[in-house]
């Protein structure tokens, strides 16, 4: 993940929780003008401000981290369910879908 992925991601889930920098910065005791330095400028934060922020945007690691964030609510979901299957109906479904790749 390179610092352009990073900075892209906070501002999604900043602006999907609808937190303006200003309140963002509140939240996890940093000015408003380093929210939006980090944004604009593209620094890396250190991993401990980085977790507080996805925590104070109601956000995981998980989530932050998953290869298309825009994508993770939907996959996880997905995931979910077939976790829920017993272990022959899943092999089912992929044998199925293995079938629809060929």
């Amino acid at each position: 993940m390179t610092t352009e992925d990073i900075i892209y991601r906070i501002g999604y889930i900043r602006n999907r929780a609808n937190l303006s920098a200003r309140a963002l910065s509140l939240t996890i005791g940093k000015t408003e003008s380093y929210i939006n330095r980090l944004e604009q400028k593209g620094f890396e934060p250190s991993l401990s401000v980085l977790l507080e922020i996805i925590t104070a945007c109601g956000s995981s690691p998980e989530e932050f981290f998953y290869r298309d964030i825009t994508r993770y609510a939907r996959d996880k979901k997905t995931l979910d369910f077939l976790d829920s299957l017993p272990a022959q109906r899943q092999e089912a479904i992929i044998a199925l879908l293995s079938d629809v790749k060929a």
